[in-house]
């Protein structure tokens, strides 16, 4: 079995103050991918710099306390890939590759439109120059024979299962057609799939909650954090579990064990 856990940390010093450390002792994955890490390498504590029983990645942001994404693996990966390849993106630190003799694990953290429309044009246009990325990874799958799984905090909900309040977000980032229609081309001409769903198919399984109101209590979420593969690993998943027993962060880890050989 193969255990991958994705976790938007929220900062993962403020993670690590809310008893992070502990959840990951006792959860036994094989693999994590961190995303908004908030933080620079000489921020890092030794603990999180050589987490025990892990190989520790990061790829941290230029921007202090901004951004950044993180990888840990029990396997030492035979290669690390920070970036997509675009200057501007890649100092924001938002996609991390690690491959495992046939398969690709990326630690991504797609930008988030929602402060201003500045932002969300640069959310197109990181959409824009990710797709090759994306289907170059399905490409280099199919002709080498690799699994792949995309981790991470994608800021986009796909369908109107994936929020609570569906009809009044349809003009918001994170729920934009726009938005929602570059993900289902990934899924229905790209060949990528939505390994959660392959798994869980309930509504109201979230994995963000706005810090406004009560949207923890009363369950007001929104579905945008992913593991989405190649169709080989996503027929392998078994089991998924989105944790809302404790917090370490406004989303909540989302792990999924796939019936292979774990990286």
């Amino acid at each position: 079995m193969l255990r991958i856990v994705s976790l938007n940390l929220n900062g993962i010093r403020s993670a690590w103050s809310k008893g992070f450390p502990d959840w990951v002792a006792t959860h036994g994955a094989d693999i994590f991918c961190f995303q908004e890490l908030k933080a620079q390498i000489p921020d890092l504590s030794p603990d999180m710099l050589a987490p025990p029983g892990y190989h520790a990645y990061y790829h941290c942001a230029e921007k202090r306390g901004y951004s950044g994404v993180g990888l840990w693996s029990r396997r030492e990966p035979d290669r690390v890939v920070e970036g997509i390849g675009h200057p501007g993106f890649d100092a924001e630190g938002r996609y991390l590759r690690a491959d495992f003799g046939k398969l690709t694990v990326v630690s991504l953290y797609l930008p988030s439109g929602s402060s201003s429309e500045e932002r969300q044009q640069a959310k197109f246009a990181f959409m824009a120059e990710f797709a090759p990325v994306l289907a170059e990874l399905m490409a280099g799958a199919k002709r080498d024979g690799r699994e792949v799984v995309v981790c991470g905090d994608w800021n986009i909900a796909h369908k109107e299962i994936d929020l609570k309040n569906w009809k009044s977000n349809q003009k918001n980032s994170g729920f934009l057609p726009e938005e929602r229609a570059w993900l289902s081309a990934l899924f229905d001409q790209g060949g990528w799939v939505d390994a959660f769903r392959c798994v869980d198919p309930r509504p109201e399984r979230y994995t963000w909650w706005s810090n406004r109101g009560q949207a923890w209590a009363k369950n007001v979420g929104w579905r945008i954090d992913y593991q989405i593969a190649t169709p080989g690993l996503a027929a392998a998943a078994h089991h998924a579990e989105i944790w809302v027993d404790s917090r370490f962060s406004d989303h909540a880890p989302l792990t999924l064990d796939y019936d292979v050989a774990p990286a």
